[in-house]
């Protein structure tokens, strides 16, 4: 499997009203079972890693950066991603953030964390 961008559903009603509007993400398969706030400031990086027990969605809340996906044969994409945006990356799938200004984001993930054996590994 590889990152897939997933993109939000808007019911126009809620653009309509002057608040603003509601955006609806769905994940693909298994049910979220915790997310996480993660701050990055600008110039840092989390690292290669993955996941060898669980999917993972990041929600990009607030600020500027790429994420990097390596794949098993060598060669890697590149997702630009904002304010609004929202990956999913399989379980197995590596990948990193560099974060080009301060970033908000949550991490949604379809196990609990406490309840893997591994729930990282780092590729760096």
């Amino acid at each position: 499997m590889t990152t897939r961008r997933v993109v939000p559903e808007c019911n126009p009603v809620t653009l309509k009203d002057h608040r603003g509007g509601i955006f609806t993400y769905y994940p693909a398969d298994a049910p979220i079972v915790e997310w996480n706030l993660i701050f990055t400031t600008a110039g840092e990086s989390r690292g290669f890693h993955f996941h060898p027990e669980f999917d993972e969605y990041i929600l990009v809340t607030s600020g500027h950066g790429t994420y990097l996906e390596k794949r098993s044969d060598g060669s890697e994409s590149v997702f630009k991603v904002a304010g609004g945006d929202c990956l999913h990356f399989p379980t197995g799938t590596s990948h990193t953030l560099y974060a080009i200004t301060d970033m908000r984001l949550v991490a949604l993930l379809t196990k609990r964390w406490d309840d893997c054996s591994r729930p990282m590994v780092r590729i760096d």
